[in-house]
């Protein structure tokens, strides 16, 4: 391999995984902390600064509490590491790297901005260009659910164990509607290269705001129904995967204790913690790129801004970009957030429920109502209407079939009834 893409590459995992997505991962602790504490009228972290009084000063600047990850980290690695007696050592020591590496390794096929010159050469921000990006993600990110399993049987607990299993349950019954649900995305893109559907984004606008750009046909309006539908379920089944509330069941307290890290403590639970962080923000930014435009700017600025009179992107662009993407990451952290702190916790039936019985037929009749839009200049609009009239008959029928098989609901009297 040439050594000026060695270099570049190196310079990109650096770069991206190191000073930009790990400091992310940490202030998306204080972040949460702090819009908890918004939600519940309370003050949060605003304590940690520039300690001055070490150095002489009269008084420390608290600097909004900035700092407090920072100390969360001397503390996580100064912290006595207690490895219980009972435990499985290796596979206990092994369960928090398996839990945060494959969250970090999924980031190398997302790109973050468009591309960079250096000395003259254009150089792609994105550290590996593979042409089939979700797959990959989906199939690296999967492995995560290896490392909560393998933590809580090999705590050799009762609590961390059912912990480990409901993670594993939880993982094979969103995992599939993940998958469905983006299906219908990729028959309107035609292609798995993520680098090729931003940049087709940037042109012809975002899959769920097309509203610059050629191409804005009726058929392009339809589509938003099933893309619409993919969005909503993917999103929610990446609240499922990354265990969020109100999908931590795994690791719920009022019935688990902690779950499947309720044996590990210092800085063996920091990486437990940084890899549910981590995995949000890979959730985040696939769907930012999928379903938002990932690095484009929008609405015609990329053309405006960013291009020059030849049509290429101008010097700075790649930055401009890269800080395009990373506001949409934060953007959409924060949702995760605000949705944690508003919804209550399922129970686990209902999870169960929702993944199998709801999600999985809604997002396989969905494929089918896309394909047909996407098949209706070539169909025919007779054969289209008899086509969606026979799914809208087979979507009824589903549900007929769902509620029969259902156990009636028990209504218990008040106890002021009694």
């Amino acid at each position: 391999m040439p050594w000026p893409f060695l270099i570049a590459t190196a310079a990109k995992i650096i770069g991206f995984t190191f000073v930009i997505i790990l400091p992310l991962i940490a202030y998306s602790t204080y972040a949460e902390r702090r819009i908890s504490a918004i939600i519940q009228d309370r003050v949060g972290p605003n304590r940690v600064g520039i300690p001055l009084t070490l150095f002489g000063g009269s008084k420390d600047l608290p600097f909004f509490g900035l700092l407090q990850p920072v100390a969360d980290g001397l503390k996580g690695l100064f912290k006595e590491d207690l490895t219980p007696a009972h435990v499985r050592k290796v596979f206990y020591w092994m369960a928090p790297a398996l839990t945060l590496v494959p969250s970090l390794v999924t980031l190398c096929v997302i790109p973050f901005g468009s591309e960079l010159r250096i000395f003259g050469h254009p150089v792609k921000l994105v550290i590996a260009d593979l042409g089939v990006g979700p797959l990959f993600i989906f199939a690296i990110a999967s492995l995560s659910v290896y490392g909560i399993a393998l933590g809580g049987w090999s705590s050799n607990s009762k609590y961390p164990y059912f912990g480990g299993v409901r993670s594993c349950a939880q993982m094979i019954s969103y995992e599939i509607a993940l998958g469905l649900s983006i299906i219908p995305v990729l028959m309107v893109f035609g292609m798995l290269n993520l680098s090729d559907i931003v940049s087709y984004q940037a042109e012809h606008g975002w899959l769920l705001a097309p509203f610059w750009g050629e191409g804005l046909t009726w058929q392009r309006w339809l589509l938003l129904l099933p893309l619409g539908i993919s969005f909503l379920v993917f999103t929610t089944s990446v609240f499922a995967e990354t265990n969020r509330m109100p999908f931590d069941l795994p690791e719920c307290e009022t019935e688990l204790v902690g779950g499947y890290h309720t044996e590990y403590s210092s800085m063996k639970f920091a990486l437990f913690f940084m890899g549910e962080y981590a995995a949000m923000i890979v959730g985040s930014a696939l769907v930012v790129t999928v379903f938002f435009g990932g690095w484009s700017l929008g609405f015609g600025l990329d053309e405006a801004l960013l291009r020059n009179a030849a049509g290429e992107w101008r010097s700075f662009a790649g930055l401009a970009h890269l800080g395009a993407f990373v506001a949409k990451i934060v953007a959409f952290v924060i949702f995760f957030m605000w949705v944690r702190w508003t919804l209550p916790r399922f129970r686990y039936d209902q999870l169960m429920k929702l993944g199998w019985v709801f999600f999985f037929e809604l997002a396989l009749f969905n494929i089918f109502l896309a394909a047909f839009i996407i098949a209706a200049p070539s169909l025919g609009w007779p054969r289209t209407v008899i086509g969606l009239g026979v799914l809208a008959a087979l979507v009824f029928a589903a549900i007929a079939v769902t509620r029969s098989v259902e156990p009636p609901a028990r209504h218990r009297p008040h106890p002021s009834s009694r």
